[in-house]
């Protein structure tokens, strides 16, 4: 079975969840208004890590619907995604940075995702003509690096992604090519029985463009002998792998679990780049965001379990006005500095608000 005919096994529908797990009538409700405003898509090897005896398991709460999602409080575009697009499918927001959004499909559709509004559902958000989006890039020698992600460019065929790559190479000012992506996470095997794909990315980085994996392990037990194959792959073909954790409420907002996540990445060679606060997305907020309070104190105590390879992190709030980091507590303030900005002259920019213990976003201090 190829990996696409894999990806086609995917529990999509609430008859193919009860093979794998006990729902009441009014969780299958409750289930079933939900998936009529965001599918589900879970993969088979994604399912095999949740403990189904265990309501509240972490991993469930990532890949199962769950009736909190009926809360639509919050917004669909927290970092101001749409005022930076410059064409469908482009985004400019920071100078040295564009972002290609090359697919609206994913392996699975996590339940904290940022970009609810358009992962598995009809969008016009997705890049339509590649070829602009390239002349773009090629007119702007301001930008030093590409993030192409989604929805998961990985799920794209290797075909697709050896075009967006040899396009993206030829330009002297990038320095190197990222893709944001959870494959290493959710869908190991797509990684592991594509030779093509490793292959082409060893090639690229060694010809042309330093390519560069960003993905997003959020829990210990996510780290599995099939993920840590999958990125000692990647690493055999010289691509450097950072992660990206989402601070998530029920997941891993205790210190413990956190230093235990960042520990083991360094101890498979990936290298912890930022903590993000959860983003107060429609049917995200109320189920999975931490209060910045609570979050500055999860992430330093457990940075105190850490050691200097694993605490590189930074502990990150992405925005409408850029990505801010939560620098510090002290009396009745907290303390933030831009660590990158739309604004160019802000960036570095130190300043503090008036602590609210309850808020979990800027704008509501």
């Amino acid at each position: 079975m190829t990996w696409q005919e894999e990806l086609r096994e995917n529990i999509c529908t609430i008859a193919q969840l009860k093979k794998h797990m006990d729902l009441s009538p009014e969780e299958e409700g409750q289930l079933r208004e939900i998936m009529r405003i965001h599918p589900m898509s879970i993969t088979l090897y994604y399912m095999s890590l949740i403990d189904i005896n265990n309501p509240d398991d972490p991993i469930r709460k990532m890949a199962v619907p769950s009736k909190e999602e009926l809360n639509a409080i919050g917004s669909y575009d927290t970092s101001g995604e749409r005022e930076n697009t410059k064409m469908p499918g482009l985004q400019h927001k920071y100078r040295q940075t564009a972002l290609i959004l090359a697919t609206n499909r994913c392996a699975m559709y996590c339940r904290h995702c940022f970009r609810k509004r358009l992962v598995g559902l009809p969008t016009a958000e997705i890049v339509r003509r590649f070829n602009d989006a390239v002349t773009y890039i090629g007119n702007h020698k301001e930008i030093n690096n590409v993030l192409i992600t989604g929805g998961d460019p990985f799920v794209l065929s290797t075909k697709v992604i050896r075009q967006l790559l040899d396009k993206l190479s030829v330009f002297q000012h990038l320095d190197f090519i990222r893709f944001g992506t959870r494959i290493p996470v959710t869908f190991p095997n797509r990684i592991l029985e594509d030779e093509e794909l490793l292959t082409l990315l060893a090639n690229t980085t060694a010809n042309s463009k330093r390519v560069y994996v960003v993905t997003q392990f959020n829990h210990p037990r996510e780290i599995t002998p099939d993920s840590v194959a999958a990125v000692e792959s990647l690493i055999c073909s010289d691509v450097i792998v950072n992660n990206q954790t989402v601070l998530l409420d029920g997941v891993n907002d205790d210190p413990e679990t956190l230093a235990e996540l960042q520990n083991k990445l360094v101890g498979i060679g990936v290298n912890p780049y930022y903590v993000f606060q959860c983003r107060p997305v429609k049917r995200v907020k109320t189920h999975f965001q931490v209060p910045l309070y609570k979050g500055y104190e999860i992430v330093e105590d457990a940075k105190k379990l850490l050691n200097g390879h694993s605490k590189r992190f930074k502990y990150i709030m992405s925005h409408l006005s850029g990505k801010i980091e939560l620098v510090g507590i002290m009396d009745d303030y907290i303390y933030f500095k831009y660590h990158q900005a739309k604004d160019y002259d802000n960036i570095g920019k130190l300043f503090k608000k008036k602590l609210n213990t309850t808020a979990g976003w800027l704008d509501e201090l």
